[in-house]
């Protein structure tokens, strides 16, 4: 359903930490060679179906937390702001360092803070419901100052040893992603100021949560090694994005009186480059609006929409009293969109 923002938050800093470690996607199928003597992948293949060419890896002694604490400290420099500046931490995103406790508890030690925290989670589309929790709060007069950052560390559940094309398949959103952290500030806008959140919309199909998994570490599969891993039925993901539908989009911006062509612009989650062509003529979004990422980022999960709102701001793309559109697609399945005036 379509929901109603008063437009009194708005987003008054974006970064994003990459580690620098870089792996290409020829690589990718170098290893999976090396370590699947069983198996060969078809050479150039991830590259050919995803368009995919590099991604980022972190570093075995980083974790979630550190990824979205780099982001942060940035994004705190940026402003001039100390820990004692922000008065809730929302830590967003589809990894974590452990079950328990939130790894929001872990970012705020680690970045100084003592202010309340909390995990919102909700696979690639963490970082817009972490705005969707932010927003209302900051609009309901709760907390002055909200800091969302989130860290994805998939490189952590890669199955590199596969003994089949079946499990190679099913093993593929692996191959995809990248590791990385953003962070975002939401302050209470100035009375009368235009600039702001002017809504969301978010709609999901929850009966198609099992087409894609990371199972390992809940109830279902406390200690299994086979669940540590991704899996993924591609055709039936596709499928279930079909059954969703945009009708989301359109809902929530005939609301707003907008159109696409109102936009500076529309930053998609892309889980390759193909797919991002096919959503967005299905959506009807033109392409020059876009912010193309994947070729060189790789999946980023929660990260891609902040990345892309930071290359559109730092290369001039957008600036202040710009319309953006923020939108969401993600595993379970779900899609959002946040409409956000500079």
């Amino acid at each position: 359903m379509a929901a109603a923002a008063p437009g009194l938050s708005r987003i008054t800093g974006v970064e994003v930490y990459l580690p620098p470690a870089r792996l290409d996607t020829a690589a990718v199928e170098q290893r999976l060679r090396r370590e699947s003597p069983e198996f060969t992948v078809p050479r150039g293949l991830i590259g050919r179906v995803t368009g995919i060419r590099s991604r980022s890896v972190m570093a075995e002694s980083e974790q979630a937390s550190d990824l979205a604490v780099n982001a942060a400290a940035k994004v705190l420099a940026e402003r001039g702001l100390q820990p004692e500046d922000i008065s809730l931490l929302i830590f967003a995103s589809a990894s974590q360092d452990m079950v328990e406790p939130a790894t929001a508890h872990i970012v705020a030690a680690k970045l100084g803070l003592q202010c309340p925290v909390m995990d919102v989670k909700n696979a690639c589309n963490s970082f817009l419901n972490g705005l969707e929790v932010a927003d209302s709060l900051v609009a309901a007069g709760r907390y002055s100052r909200v800091l969302v950052a989130g860290g994805e560390s998939p490189s952590r559940a890669v199955r590199w040893s596969v003994p089949d094309f079946e499990t190679f398949a099913s093993s593929f959103p692996g191959y995809t992603m990248s590791d990385g952290g953003y962070a975002a500030l939401f302050e209470a806008s100035d009375s009368g100021a235009s600039a702001g959140v002017l809504g969301f919309g978010f709609s999901a199909k929850s009966a198609h949560w099992a087409v894609g998994t990371l199972a390992a570490g809940g109830s279902a599969f406390p200690r299994d090694p086979e669940a540590s891993y991704f899996s993924m039925d591609g055709e039936k993901l596709k499928d279930a994005f079909l059954d969703l539908g945009s009708g989301i989009l359109h809902e929530t911006l005939e609301r707003l009186g907008l159109g696409w062509q109102d936009f500076a612009a529309v930053c998609v989650h892309q889980v390759s480059a193909p797919y991002r062509e096919v959503f967005a003529r299905g959506a009807g979004v033109p392409a020059g609006l876009l912010i193309p990422t994947v070729e060189d980022y790789g999946n980023l999960a929660s990260v891609t929409l902040p990345l892309q709102l930071k290359l559109a701001l730092d290369t001039g793309r957008c600036g202040p009293g710009d319309l953006v559109a923020l939108v969401g697609l993600a595993g379970g399945v779900s899609l959002g969109i946040a409409v956000v005036r500079l």
